[in-house]
Order: C-alpha cells, then sequence, then structure tokens
C-alpha cells in the first residue's frame, strides 16, 4: 500500500477505538510501502538513494531520525518513535524540504566551527547532529586559523575542515582542519580536460551538494590514492575566458569527476597540476587523516556505499555575515 492507504486505515482504526502501527518489520513485508516511505526520506535528504523498497537498518536508521526530527514541530510523532503510527504517516506525506525543523545546536561558543554552522543554518544546508555523523566544509579565500586571505589564483588558499556535533553538549567541533583549494590551478585553466576543451575549465559553484563516496582517484593516472570520488551531479562555473573567476562564466551540472583528493605535497603557492576542478587537499599525509576521519562517521560504518555532504562555502561572504567576536 502507499502511505495514503495506510493513513487512511489507521485513521478509520483511531475512529473504531483501535490503533494500527506498523513496526519495522512489518514495513519491510509491503514492499510497496517500504518503497514510498523510501521515496519520501530520500527527497528529505535523510536516506542516500537507490530506493529499493528493502526496508534495513539503514533505511530505519533514516525513519526514526525523521521522526526524531519532525517531532520538534509535531511533538504526537514522538510517541510513535521506530513505529509508522497515523501521527507519523500524515507526517510523511504532509513534509516538505522546506518545513524540516533545523537541528537542535549550542552556540554558546562564538568560534569557527559555531559560526560556520550558523551560516549553514540561515543558508537552509543539511547539518548533521550527533556523534560520529561529520560535516565536511571547504571555506574559500581562508586560512586554517580562520582568517581571510586575498583568494590569490593557483594557490592552497582554501581550508577543508570536518564539523562534529556532538550528542553530549550540541556544540560544533573542528576535528580536522587542512589547507586545500576548492578551485582549479592555472595548469589547467589554461589546458582544461573533458567538457572543460570546449567550455572552460570547472569551478565549482557554492553550495551543497550529496555526491561523495569513497573510491579511489586516478587523475590523470598517476598515484592513485583513495579518496572521495564523485557519483552524483553536482554544479560548476565553466571558466572559458580563462580569468580565473566565477563572475560571467555560465553554470554547468553533472558527473565531471570533481573528487576530493590529495594534492602531491607541492607547495602552498603553486597547484601546479594537482587541480584540474578538484576539491584538494594540500599534504598526502594531511588527506589520508582526513579520509581515516570521515570513515569513523556511523553513516559509513553502517554503508559502506554511504553518500557524503559537503559544502562549499564563500569565506568573505561568511566572514561579513558572521564575524569573530
Amino acid at each position: 500500500m502507499r502511505l495514503q492507504n495506510f493513513y487512511q486505515a489507521s485513521n478509520n482504526a483511531q475512529e473504531n477505538g483501535n490503533s494500527l502501527d506498523y513496526g519495522v518489520e512489518a514495513i519491510a513485508a509491503d514492499q510497496e510501502l517500504a518503497t514510498h516511505i523510501q521515496e519520501v526520506l530520500v527527497w528529505l535528504q535523510f536516506l542516500d538513494p537507490p530506493v529499493d523498497g528493502k526496508f534495513g537498518p539503514i533505511s530505519t536508521d533514516a525513519f526514526i531520525e525523521f521522526q526524531d526530527t519532525i517531532s520538534e514541530i509535531r511533538s504526537e510523532v514522538a510517541q510513535e518513535r521506530g513505529f509508522l503510527g497515523l501521527f507519523t504517516a500524515k507526517a510523511l506525506i504532509e513534509a516538505s524540504p522546506y518545513i524540516i525543523p533545523r537541528p537542535n545546536v549550542n552556540y554558546s561558543r562564538n568560534d569557527l566551527a559555531a559560526r560556520l554552522i550558523k551560516y549553514m543554518a540561515k543558508m537552509n544546508y543539511r547539518i548533521s547532529v550527533g556523534d560520529s555523523r561529520y560535516n565536511i566544509v571547504y571555506v574559500e579565500g581562508m586560512n586554517i586559523d580562520g582568517s581571510l586571505n586575498n583568494d590569490a589564483p593557483n594557490q592552497f588558499n582554501d581550508c577543508r575542515m570536518v564539523i562534529e556535533i556532538p550528542d553530549s553538549d550540541l556544540i560544533p567541533i573542528i576535528q580536522g582542519n587542512w589547507e586545500a583549494t576548492t578551485e582549479p590551478g592555472t595548469y589547467y585553466t589554461n589546458n582544461p580536460m573533458g567538457r572543460g576543451r570546449q567550455y572552460g575549465a570547472a569551478r565549482i559553484a557554492f553550495g551543497q551538494y550529496k555526491a561523495w563516496r569513497v573510491g579511489t582517484h586516478y587523475g590523470s593516472g598517476a598515484d592513485p590514492h583513495e579518496a572521495l570520488v564523485q557519483k552524483t551531479p553536482i554544479s560548476v562555473y565553466r571558466d572559458k575566458n580563462r580569468d580565473m573567476i566565477r563572475t560571467g562564466d555560465f553554470l554547468d551540472t553533472g558527473k565531471f569527476h570533481i573528487n576530493q583528493h590529495w594534492g602531491y605535497d607541492l607547495p602552498r603557492t603553486d597547484i601546479g597540476m594537482a587541480g584540474a576542478g578538484c576539491l584538494v587537499g594540500r599534504l598526502r599525509k594531511e588527506h589520508k587523516d582526513f579520509m581515516a576521519l570521515i570513515k569513523q562517521d556511523q553513516r559509513y560504518q553502517r554503508n559502506n556505499n554511504y553518500l557524503f555532504l559537503t559544502t562549499i562555502i564563500p569565506g568573505d561572504k561568511f566572514v561579513e555575515q558572521f564575524p569573530p567576536s
């Protein structure tokens, strides 16, 4: 049955003084219902695709996360935690990404981590809360100490961060912070690859994308290594005029092999051939630390095909809106 059918049956049962509640096993036994719930959870970004109608531990976790989140504005859902009942069915039917409440975060500190999460909340980006549920954030034109730089081209002058918001106190903590670049260097700006040969090098559009899976980055064929590999479409600006800025460039959306990999230990002032549009951490060791950390994410631990969400932020706009104390 569909969610609407379940809701009607549950409503009829309640009018007759009964209740209709489905546990996980009952949901899993009805493939049409399981598929519909998964479709909603994917749309709301609680669950990664694909939708397969198999309601196992990963779908169950996403279902309960939805209940915990939506119960902040629909308190009656909390009494059905772990079960599909009348209130949860109604919430799933009526939910949209625009009404999902923001997660509960403790902003008592005004440090860099808190300010970044505040910015993400203001932009209505998805924020992961809980032990070993990591937020991957790149800030363009920012040093690892949180100060801005001039965002000069062809330099590792951006930062790659991993932020955790633990269950114990809900205070954002930076668990990893490394030099990186979010832009292609001079070499690949002048010698673009793939579609870039026609349209110009790719410069990722600021925003948030659920697009990367643990895999291997091969680059030009040299020094393959573990990385986050693009699996779903993202948006990039095409630098056809080769001026190394986004202004005036057209937006292109697709799968372009925009991976998150290492920068071959190149100097901070020269990206060289390390970046053709990827999100690149400068040093090999630091990239290995990055990968080791994010692979501790509880969602990846349960599902090795987990798609990682990543946020790319302009440093100047961020500091303008959320300056340090």
